[in-house]
């Protein structure tokens, strides 16, 4: 059973950081590619950044990029994204993505929420 359980949201004011964490668990982890994605208030999902079977090749939206970091250790099953210089806009729920033998799972989501 695919599971992705995600952690690290919270509060932050402007220009501050997170990390978020993605265990995954259910599938051979080092063998897929994964995704964050988020959804703000009102707005659609939004793919914010991917990452490579390897962990070697990443992909960002436009909107994070320079900001945040995604990457992934296969030994702990674990994707992780750094986010840095965090801004009003980057507030949302942030989903770990992966898609086993073409179907797509989700974790249940992390909020985020960027605030003075």
């Amino acid at each position: 059973q695919v599971q992705l359980v995600e952690s690290g949201g919270g509060l932050v004011q402007p220009g501050g950081s997170l990390r978020l964490s993605c265990l995954a668990s259910g599938f051979p982890f080092s063998n897929y590619a994964m995704s964050w994605y988020r959804r703000a208030p009102g707005k659609e999902r939004e793919l914010v950044a991917t990452i490579s079977t390897s962990g070697t090749s990443t992909d960002y939206a436009d909107s994070v990029k320079g900001r945040f970091t995604i990457s992934k250790d296969n030994a702990k099953n674990t994707v992780y994204l750094q986010m840095n210089s965090l801004k009003f806009e980057d507030t949302a729920v942030y989903y770990c993505h992966a898609r086993v033998i073409s179907r797509d799972y989700w974790g249940q989501g992390t909020q985020v929420t960027v605030s003075s």
